[in-house]
């Protein structure tokens, strides 16, 4: 028997986890808990930690239908580097999840390491692109959506023609005929991105448009893009630390709003002045009179 084609290593456990044996259950929902001690211990070490023989693990890995554990490890280290967040947790780390101060360390830790790679010469060169653009287009599936969405509105405040694709009930394909050479795309694929997100950002510089691609340091992607930015994503625990992701959101917005100069404070100006107009910054708004 060998492993399902496309079939995870945490699927293939899930799928057999409530017809194994006791021992090899509990083993089971060990690995399921923490898959990442899977793909750094040895048969002997997963073995002790969970308090099942040696005999146990083996079988256990031919139920999955591995030949042996080195084949199944190998396959836990390619998701843990390509796949859920899960498999960066280990049994030993526990305690730091619950630490703030691990968690401040390590946000800081992420926030160097991006940024000894994305120099401020870059980040400008990108900024400038953003404010003289025809249109920003931003893309972004899943959690990435979230940082399309935030630095779209940080931009539609100093200037026009800025967008969130695919809109509600759109397709990606109904936009590639309308991006041009004058464009700036937008693209966040964090893990974990889908495939579509890179085969638009392709089409896009294709067609000429400049394209900004940010992505995680795990990521391997390597394509054509003008910009490709990576940030340091780690945490103490499974969830990923975005805190060089927003850095990097706010530092273009903060460039970007001073390549735009005068003709964007007064896109900002004219906006509050409309909520003002419409009441809508107050807890005690009233409807505006006619």
């Amino acid at each position: 028997m060998t492993p399902e084609p496309n079939r995870s290593f945490l699927g293939l456990v899930r799928q057999l986890l409530n017809s194994l044996p006791p021992t090899e259950r509990k083993l089971g929902e060990f690995v399921l808990d923490f898959p990442g001690d899977l793909a750094t211990y040895t048969a002997s070490e997963l073995a002790t930690l969970v308090g099942v023989s040696n005999a146990t693990v083996t079988r256990f890995i031919q139920r999955l239908g591995y030949s042996n554990y080195e084949d199944a490890r190998r396959q836990a280290r390619e998701e843990r580097s390509n796949g859920s967040p899960l498999f960066l947790s280990a049994q030993g780390s526990r305690g730091l999840e619950g630490s703030i101060t691990s968690h401040i360390l390590q946000a800081q830790d992420n926030i160097v390491a991006t940024f000894n790679h994305i120099p401020a010469e870059l980040i400008d060169d990108v900024a400038q692109a953003l404010a003289a653009a025809g249109n920003v287009w931003f893309l972004g599936y899943r959690n990435n959506r979230n940082f399309a969405s935030y630095l779209r509105w940080q931009l539609v405040q100093l200037r026009e023609n800025v967008h969130v694709l695919p809109g509600p009930g759109e397709t990606l394909g109904e936009y590639v005929a309308g991006l041009g050479s004058k464009d700036v795309l937008v693209v966040f694929a964090l893990r974990r991105s889908v495939p579509i997100a890179t085969r638009f950002a392709l089409l896009a510089a294709r067609a000429g448009t400049q394209v900004l691609y940010i992505t995680d340091h795990f990521s391997k992607v390597s394509l054509s893009a003008r910009w490709l930015l990576r940030c340091h994503t780690q945490a103490p625990g499974p969830l990923d630390n975005h805190a060089s992701v927003m850095l990097l959101c706010h530092l273009l917005a903060t460039r970007v709003l001073h390549h735009v100069g005068t003709k964007g404070r007064r896109r900002m100006a004219s906006i509050e002045t409309q909520h003002d107009a419409l009441n809508e910054m107050r807890d005690d708004a009233e409807p505006a009179r006619p």
